[in-house]
Protein backbone atom coordinates (compact mmCIF):
# COMPACT_ATOMS: atom_id res chain seq x y z
CA UNK A 1 0.00 0.00 0.00
CA UNK A 2 3.04 2.50 0.48
CA UNK A 3 4.33 1.57 -2.96
CA UNK A 4 0.98 2.32 -4.76
CA UNK A 5 0.32 5.81 -2.30
CA UNK A 6 3.76 7.10 -3.49
CA UNK A 7 2.79 6.32 -7.39
CA UNK A 8 0.08 7.87 -6.82
CA UNK A 9 1.57 10.98 -5.60
CA UNK A 10 4.16 11.03 -7.84
CA UNK A 11 0.97 10.70 -10.60
CA UNK A 12 -0.73 12.98 -8.71
CA UNK A 13 2.37 15.57 -8.87
CA UNK A 14 3.20 15.01 -12.99
CA UNK A 15 -0.49 15.68 -13.66
CA UNK A 16 -0.40 18.84 -11.71
CA UNK A 17 2.71 19.65 -13.33
CA UNK A 18 1.29 19.46 -17.09
CA UNK A 19 -0.82 22.76 -16.93
CA UNK A 20 1.40 24.98 -14.54
CA UNK A 21 3.82 24.22 -17.64
CA UNK A 22 1.41 25.20 -20.28
CA UNK A 23 0.70 28.30 -18.55
CA UNK A 24 4.54 29.57 -18.06
CA UNK A 25 4.97 28.25 -22.05
CA UNK A 26 2.40 30.14 -22.92
CA UNK A 27 3.17 33.53 -21.03
CA UNK A 28 6.80 32.70 -22.27
CA UNK A 29 5.62 32.68 -25.66
CA UNK A 30 3.23 35.44 -25.62
CA UNK A 31 6.86 37.54 -24.58
CA UNK A 32 8.49 36.41 -27.52
CA UNK A 33 5.49 37.57 -29.66
CA UNK A 34 4.62 33.98 -30.53
CA UNK A 35 0.67 34.72 -30.48
CA UNK A 36 -0.48 31.37 -32.31
CA UNK A 37 1.57 29.39 -30.07
CA UNK A 38 0.66 31.06 -26.48
CA UNK A 39 -2.76 30.64 -27.51
CA UNK A 40 -2.39 26.52 -28.39
CA UNK A 41 -0.70 26.60 -24.88
CA UNK A 42 -2.86 28.76 -23.23
CA UNK A 43 -5.82 26.77 -24.04
CA UNK A 44 -4.19 23.43 -22.74
CA UNK A 45 -3.50 25.71 -19.46
CA UNK A 46 -7.03 26.18 -18.63
CA UNK A 47 -7.75 22.79 -18.94
CA UNK A 48 -7.13 23.20 -14.91
CA UNK A 49 -9.87 25.25 -13.53
CA UNK A 50 -7.33 26.66 -10.82
CA UNK A 51 -5.49 27.91 -13.81
CA UNK A 52 -8.56 29.11 -15.62
CA UNK A 53 -8.64 32.71 -15.24
CA UNK A 54 -5.02 33.46 -15.68
CA UNK A 55 -4.45 31.30 -18.80
CA UNK A 56 -7.65 32.78 -19.87
CA UNK A 57 -6.07 36.21 -19.68
CA UNK A 58 -3.26 35.19 -21.40
CA UNK A 59 -5.76 33.74 -24.27
CA UNK A 60 -6.90 37.24 -24.42
CA UNK A 61 -3.55 39.69 -24.50
CA UNK A 62 -2.53 37.06 -27.41
CA UNK A 63 -6.03 37.56 -29.11
CA UNK A 64 -5.56 41.08 -28.83
CA UNK A 65 -1.60 41.19 -30.52
CA UNK A 66 -2.32 39.30 -33.02
CA UNK A 67 -5.62 41.66 -34.08
CA UNK A 68 -3.27 44.31 -33.57
CA UNK A 69 -1.25 42.19 -36.77
CA UNK A 70 -3.73 40.96 -38.65
CA UNK A 71 -6.65 43.54 -38.66
CA UNK A 72 -8.62 39.91 -37.78
CA UNK A 73 -12.00 41.04 -36.41
CA UNK A 74 -12.68 37.48 -35.30
CA UNK A 75 -9.75 38.24 -32.77
CA UNK A 76 -11.09 41.14 -31.33
CA UNK A 77 -14.71 39.58 -31.04
CA UNK A 78 -13.07 36.04 -29.32
CA UNK A 79 -10.83 38.26 -26.89
CA UNK A 80 -13.83 41.10 -25.94
CA UNK A 81 -15.83 37.64 -25.53
CA UNK A 82 -13.13 35.40 -23.27
CA UNK A 83 -12.53 38.59 -21.18
CA UNK A 84 -15.77 38.44 -19.99
CA UNK A 85 -15.04 35.25 -18.32
CA UNK A 86 -12.40 35.56 -16.26
CA UNK A 87 -13.07 36.16 -12.31
CA UNK A 88 -10.36 38.64 -11.34
CA UNK A 89 -10.72 37.07 -7.61
CA UNK A 90 -8.70 34.19 -9.45
CA UNK A 91 -5.73 36.33 -10.26
CA UNK A 92 -2.71 37.16 -8.52
CA UNK A 93 -2.03 40.67 -7.87
CA UNK A 94 -0.07 41.17 -10.76
CA UNK A 95 -2.49 39.59 -12.90
CA UNK A 96 -4.94 41.73 -12.17
CA UNK A 97 -3.07 44.69 -12.93
CA UNK A 98 -2.92 43.03 -16.30
CA UNK A 99 -6.62 42.39 -16.84
CA UNK A 100 -7.13 46.38 -16.50
CA UNK A 101 -4.66 46.26 -19.10
CA UNK A 102 -6.28 43.62 -21.25
CA UNK A 103 -9.40 45.45 -20.85
CA UNK A 104 -8.06 49.37 -21.65
CA UNK A 105 -6.50 47.83 -24.72
CA UNK A 106 -9.81 46.14 -25.64
CA UNK A 107 -12.12 49.60 -25.46
CA UNK A 108 -8.79 50.95 -27.41
CA UNK A 109 -8.24 48.89 -30.07
CA UNK A 110 -12.97 48.99 -30.71
CA UNK A 111 -12.22 52.70 -30.93
CA UNK A 112 -13.25 53.87 -27.26
CA UNK A 113 -10.45 55.75 -26.80
CA UNK A 114 -11.99 57.68 -23.76
CA UNK A 115 -12.50 54.67 -21.68
CA UNK A 116 -9.33 52.91 -22.67
CA UNK A 117 -7.59 56.07 -21.07
CA UNK A 118 -9.57 55.49 -17.89
CA UNK A 119 -8.50 51.98 -17.64
CA UNK A 120 -4.71 52.35 -18.47
CA UNK A 121 -4.63 55.45 -15.68
CA UNK A 122 -6.08 53.11 -13.64
CA UNK A 123 -3.57 50.54 -14.08
CA UNK A 124 -0.45 53.10 -14.14
CA UNK A 125 -1.36 53.46 -10.57
CA UNK A 126 -1.20 49.51 -9.56
CA UNK A 127 1.34 48.58 -12.33
CA UNK A 128 4.81 47.39 -10.39
CA UNK A 129 7.72 50.19 -10.20
CA UNK A 130 10.37 47.60 -10.59
CA UNK A 131 9.25 46.72 -13.47
CA UNK A 132 10.30 50.23 -15.89
CA UNK A 133 9.46 47.79 -19.00
CA UNK A 134 5.54 47.46 -18.01
CA UNK A 135 5.54 51.09 -16.81
CA UNK A 136 6.60 52.04 -19.98
CA UNK A 137 4.38 49.86 -21.78
CA UNK A 138 0.86 51.02 -20.04
CA UNK A 139 2.18 55.01 -20.13
CA UNK A 140 2.70 54.93 -23.96
CA UNK A 141 -1.02 52.83 -24.45
CA UNK A 142 -2.37 55.65 -21.64
CA UNK A 143 -1.03 58.71 -23.99
CA UNK A 144 -1.74 56.68 -27.30
CA UNK A 145 -5.35 56.69 -26.18
CA UNK A 146 -5.56 60.24 -25.13
CA UNK A 147 -3.78 61.40 -28.49
CA UNK A 148 -6.44 59.33 -30.16
CA UNK A 149 -9.76 60.89 -28.46
CA UNK A 150 -8.54 64.65 -28.69
CA UNK A 151 -7.95 63.53 -32.34
CA UNK A 152 -11.37 62.87 -32.71
CA UNK A 153 -12.66 66.49 -30.75
CA UNK A 154 -13.09 69.57 -32.68
CA UNK A 155 -10.01 71.26 -32.41
CA UNK A 156 -10.50 73.80 -29.55
CA UNK A 157 -11.63 70.78 -27.58
CA UNK A 158 -7.91 68.93 -27.80
CA UNK A 159 -5.92 71.61 -25.87
CA UNK A 160 -7.01 70.00 -22.69
CA UNK A 161 -6.37 66.81 -23.35
CA UNK A 162 -2.97 67.22 -24.78
CA UNK A 163 -2.15 69.24 -21.19
CA UNK A 164 -3.47 65.90 -19.10
CA UNK A 165 -0.45 64.35 -21.31
CA UNK A 166 1.98 67.40 -20.71
CA UNK A 167 1.45 66.95 -16.98
CA UNK A 168 1.69 63.28 -16.41
CA UNK A 169 4.62 63.23 -18.35
CA UNK A 170 6.21 66.28 -16.48
CA UNK A 171 5.81 64.22 -13.79
CA UNK A 172 7.11 60.46 -14.93
CA UNK A 173 10.20 62.18 -15.48
CA UNK A 174 10.53 63.67 -12.40
CA UNK A 175 9.80 59.83 -11.35
CA UNK A 176 12.41 58.25 -14.00
CA UNK A 177 14.48 60.49 -16.06
CA UNK A 178 15.31 58.12 -18.71
CA UNK A 179 11.87 57.50 -19.25
CA UNK A 180 11.51 57.06 -23.47
CA UNK A 181 7.94 57.19 -23.50
CA UNK A 182 7.58 60.46 -21.56
CA UNK A 183 10.76 62.17 -23.20
CA UNK A 184 8.35 61.56 -26.57
CA UNK A 185 4.89 62.42 -25.44
CA UNK A 186 5.87 65.56 -23.63
CA UNK A 187 6.85 66.55 -26.83
CA UNK A 188 3.84 65.52 -28.55
CA UNK A 189 1.63 66.91 -25.58
CA UNK A 190 2.89 69.83 -25.55
CA UNK A 191 2.92 69.83 -29.73
CA UNK A 192 -0.30 69.42 -29.58
CA UNK A 193 -1.79 71.67 -26.72
CA UNK A 194 -0.34 74.21 -29.26
CA UNK A 195 2.97 75.21 -27.14
CA UNK A 196 5.37 74.57 -30.27
CA UNK A 197 8.48 76.20 -28.24
CA UNK A 198 8.15 73.89 -25.42
CA UNK A 199 7.98 71.15 -27.87
CA UNK A 200 10.57 72.12 -30.14
CA UNK A 201 12.95 72.50 -26.88
CA UNK A 202 11.46 69.08 -25.37
CA UNK A 203 12.39 67.49 -28.32
CA UNK A 204 16.47 68.59 -28.57
CA UNK A 205 16.13 67.59 -24.81
CA UNK A 206 15.14 64.32 -25.38
CA UNK A 207 17.23 63.96 -28.25
CA UNK A 208 20.02 64.13 -25.56
CA UNK A 209 18.30 62.46 -23.00
CA UNK A 210 17.84 59.33 -25.39
CA UNK A 211 21.76 58.22 -24.56
CA UNK A 212 20.74 57.42 -20.93
CA UNK A 213 17.61 55.40 -21.90
CA UNK A 214 19.42 52.31 -23.37
CA UNK A 215 18.48 50.02 -25.98
CA UNK A 216 15.31 52.00 -26.25
CA UNK A 217 17.16 54.94 -27.65
CA UNK A 218 17.02 54.07 -31.12
CA UNK A 219 13.24 53.76 -31.71
CA UNK A 220 12.99 57.05 -29.21
CA UNK A 221 15.06 59.11 -31.48
CA UNK A 222 13.27 58.01 -34.63
CA UNK A 223 9.76 59.18 -33.16
CA UNK A 224 11.45 62.02 -32.34
CA UNK A 225 13.02 62.77 -35.32
CA UNK A 226 9.66 62.14 -37.25
CA UNK A 227 7.80 64.20 -35.10
CA UNK A 228 10.29 67.11 -35.72
CA UNK A 229 10.94 67.55 -38.94
CA UNK A 230 7.15 66.04 -39.92
CA UNK A 231 5.16 68.42 -37.46
CA UNK A 232 7.22 70.75 -35.17
CA UNK A 233 9.53 72.33 -37.60
CA UNK A 234 6.62 73.28 -40.33
CA UNK A 235 3.94 74.13 -38.29
CA UNK A 236 6.58 76.54 -36.45
CA UNK A 237 7.93 77.82 -39.27
CA UNK A 238 4.86 78.95 -40.23
CA UNK A 239 3.92 80.41 -36.87
CA UNK A 240 7.33 82.54 -37.11
CA UNK A 241 6.92 83.36 -40.94
CA UNK A 242 3.51 83.84 -41.04
CA UNK A 243 3.91 86.68 -44.15
CA UNK A 244 5.86 84.74 -46.12
CA UNK A 245 9.74 83.41 -45.78
CA UNK A 246 8.60 79.43 -44.04
CA UNK A 247 10.94 77.88 -46.70
CA UNK A 248 14.06 80.08 -44.73
CA UNK A 249 12.72 79.37 -41.40
CA UNK A 250 12.09 75.46 -42.21
CA UNK A 251 15.81 75.77 -43.88
CA UNK A 252 17.48 77.05 -40.57
CA UNK A 253 15.49 74.72 -38.36
CA UNK A 254 16.45 71.59 -39.86
CA UNK A 255 19.80 72.96 -39.73
CA UNK A 256 19.43 73.57 -35.96
CA UNK A 257 18.26 69.96 -35.58
CA UNK A 258 20.64 67.90 -37.85
CA UNK A 259 23.65 70.03 -35.72
CA UNK A 260 22.44 69.03 -32.60
CA UNK A 261 22.07 65.01 -33.98
CA UNK A 262 25.51 65.31 -35.02
CA UNK A 263 26.97 66.56 -31.39
CA UNK A 264 24.40 64.26 -29.68
CA UNK A 265 25.07 61.59 -31.80
CA UNK A 266 25.68 57.75 -30.88
CA UNK A 267 28.91 56.79 -28.41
Amino acid sequence: MGKLSLLAAVMAVTIGAGPQDDLLRARQLYNQQLYNLAIDAAIAARRAPQLADAATLVLVRSLLERFRTSSDAADLAAARSELQQIHPAGLTPPDQVELVIALGEALYLNDQAGAAAEEFEMALERVDPKSPTARERVLDWWASALDRQAQLRPELERPPLYARIVGKMEEELRRDTVSAAASYWLVAGARGSGDLERAWDAAMAGWARALLTGDRRIALRADLDQIVTQAIIPERARLLSPAGGAAQSIAAMRGEWDALKGVWGER
